[in-house]
């Protein structure tokens, strides 16, 4: 009988180190996005064209700005000399001007942030892929992005994969 216990016992303390050396070790992993998206190479044209759409915006507000300062100087020019019905109607059509300004630049905004997204969108997908591909091929579990401020530790034990993603990238 003791034997038996003992057998048992023996059997049980296998089957249980079994069972904890055969779960799988968890591979951590970080990178800095921020870091790796800002040494691509593809990076610079996109912020070229991005700064390039931006200014033709504020070329085109510009140009109404000024349109909008020539009738008010119009206006002022010709408050003495225009009866009241004409300049009741000039002064609401420089409200109305400005009114279209102030859509404008909120129009405008929002076609920035649009087109900024359009043009870094495949640039930020690419970075994700080899990001995504690097942790497989390297067995990590979890990858943490630093570049996002939200991780306040990381063990030592975790790995800095931004060179792994570079070479997946052909970056030097």
């Amino acid at each position: 009988m003791k034997l038996l216990k003992k057998f048992s016992l023996l059997v049980l303390l296998v089957v249980i180190s079994g069972a904890v050396f055969s779960q799988k070790q968890e591979k951590f992993g970080h990178i800095d996005s921020g870091k790796l998206l800002s040494l691509m190479p593809e990076r610079a044209q996109a912020e070229k064209d991005i700064q390039d759409y931006v200014k033709k915006l504020e070329e085109e507000l510009n140009l109404m700005m000024a349109e909008y300062e020539k009738l008010r100087q119009n206006i002022e020019t010709q408050k003495d000399s225009l009866d009241e019905f004409l300049m009741n109607k000039k002064i609401a059509e420089l409200q109305d001007m400005q009114q279209k300004i102030e859509q404008y630049r909120y129009d405008a905004q929002a076609r920035a942030q649009q087109k900024q997204e359009e043009i870094l969108s495949p640039i930020i997908d690419k970075a994700k892929s080899a990001i995504q591909t690097t942790a497989k091929e390297n067995g990590y579990t979890y990858i943490f992005d630093t570049s996002v401020g939200v991780l306040l530790y990381w063990p030592e034990t975790s790995d800095d994969i931004l060179p792994l993603v570079k070479k997946k990238l052909g970056i030097i």
